[in-house]
């Protein structure tokens, strides 16, 4: 029984898009051209933008000799229809947004750890294993003499440790470990990310069965309705909403996100830190802006979700898309009562009137002509103008912000060291513009850079040769991105 329980379990699975996905004949190409591009460099692209990278990267492949006769649209059409990506338009957009869906998602880390499977077990996961349990016991406790036990040999050996620390009896973690913990960390950060993306579409899943209920509803005031009416959010109060509402509260905690961001910038100031590959140091350096960003997404759609049900419900609309249903059963139950009645080769005496449109060519289109609005006589040469040049590049110098030297700079920075803040660069190389090398350095970072939740105080010395300080966001260049970027 077990067996067949398996068994029909993974066939309901294999017609599940990540399945499909995965033992699609064309599944490689298809998951590198997603991966590509909304998964290791941005999540979500633009209709147009992403139309026009999947041409460019068909174009190639039929090049080496791969069969994609159809255009881009149609692949991306036929991506949509099996679930490998979503498509959304969010408010205020011109243009509706792809992106991957949690299947897709989920064959790409499947992919990744099979390319790159974890070694044996490590001893920053067994460390978490071990720590979890450690709490889960100690937090489920109801023995008042224990707990109290555990906490005096937890002040025993803070004490031991701050003493040995005060004789110089310091212990570090070597390279390695902390090498091997760090990328758990970042493991577990996309996994989080991950698990947002499926938090938001157990939201939307719920919506539509909620909307679901409201039609089947055959009375005036069932369950849905009662509960709404009463001012209840049952989004927010089912199982998925409550979740995640527990989990933003602990994200958007003042005192969590500042202790996290202080072990961030610590992290990042370690030596181990350069070992990191370029992808890695941008994961970690974002982590906390990633995590805010997938939660934010996900508690708007969680309260836009929320609000649509109300005013669905409010604005009495439900009521006609229920009337609507209705006739639609009523129509269907007529025409099966009918099938044996009738045969398709009967002549029904109904004529029934279809809608037209007047179609017209393209060659009918007249093209606008500008020679038909052009001047009798042509433009007359001017008189030459007395400007020099040294003149024109001081105006220049005063109005334009000199981003060549700028950057210049900062790879002069980066040379000796693997990175730097813009309070750094200037530090060695002064703002030669006043406040338009500071706003120049802050535009290239907000580019080129990667932004931290905190500041810092810089200074220039303005044309009235008066010292200012302003305090901006800490930006840091690395060397890896910065020498590329700026070559």
């Amino acid at each position: 029984m077990k067996a067949n329980k398996a068994i029909a379990t993974y066939s309901r699975l294999r017609n599940q898009p990540l399945w499909q996905l995965l033992a699609s004949d064309k599944g490689p190409i298809v998951i590198g051209l997603l991966q590509s591009h909304l998964y290791d460099s941005e999540r979500k692209l633009p209709a147009s933008i992403f139309h026009e990278r999947i041409g460019r990267e068909l174009e190639a492949l039929r090049v080496q000799g791969e069969n994609f006769p159809q255009t881009a649209q149609s692949y991306i059409a036929r991506w949509l229809a099996d679930g490998y990506i979503e498509r959304r338009f969010p408010a205020g957009a011109t243009e509706e947004e792809y992106e991957l869906s949690s299947a897709t998602v989920e064959v790409i880390r499947f992919i990744s750890s099979v390319e790159n499977p974890h070694s044996a077990a490590t001893e920053s996961r067994l460390a978490l294993v071990i720590q979890a349990l450690v709490n889960l016991a100690k937090d489920t406790d109801t023995d008042k003499v224990q707990r109290i036990s555990r906490l005096q040999q937890e002040k025993e050996r803070l004490t031991k440790e701050i003493e040995a620390i005060e004789k110089g009896q310091m212990q570090v973690l070597p390279p390695e470990p902390a090498l091997e913990r760090v990328k758990e960390i970042i493991s577990l950060a996309d996994e989080l990310t991950g698990d947002f993306r499926r938090v938001r579409d157990e939201f939307d899943q719920l919506n539509r069965n909620l909307r679901e209920r409201l039609m089947d509803d055959k009375g005036n005031r069932g369950e849905v309705l009662d509960s709404l009416f009463a001012g209840m959010d049952l989004i927010a109060e089912s199982p998925a909403g409550r979740t995640f509402q527990a989990f933003w509260r602990l994200l958007t905690d003042p005192e969590q996100s500042i202790t996290l961001e202080d072990a961030l910038e610590n992290v990042m100031s370690r030596g181990f830190i350069n070992q990191l590959d370029f992808k890695d140091k941008r994961s970690l350096l974002h982590m906390t802006q990633n995590l805010l960003e997938q939660g934010t997404t996900v508690h708007e759609v969680m309260q836009t979700f929320a609000r649509s049900l109300k005013n669905f419900v409010q604005s009495r609309e439900y009521q006609e898309q229920r009337r609507l249903k209705q006739l639609l059963n009523e129509a269907q139950r007529t025409a099966l009562a009918l099938k044996d009645k009738l045969k398709s080769t009967d002549e029904l005496k109904y004529t029934l009137v279809l809608t037209n449109s007047r179609i017209r060519s393209l060659s009918q289109w007249a093209f606008y002509d500008p020679s038909l609005r052009s001047l009798p006589m042509g433009m007359n040469d001017g008189d030459a103008s007395d400007i020099e040049m040294d003149f024109i590049a001081a105006l220049v110098a005063g109005s334009e912000i000199d981003f060549r030297t700028l950057k210049e700079n900062i790879r002069s920075v980066l040379e000796t060291r693997s990175q730097a803040s813009i309070c750094d660069i200037l530090t060695m190389y002064p703002a030669a513009q006043g406040l338009g090398s500071v706003v120049g350095l802050v535009s290239l970072g907000s580019k080129h850079g990667y932004k931290t939740e905190n500041y810092e105080t810089v200074s220039w010395t303005g044309s009235d040769q008066q010292l200012r300080n302003a305090q901006i966001p800490k930006i840091y260049f690395l060397r890896e991105g910065a020498m590329n970027e700026f070559a």
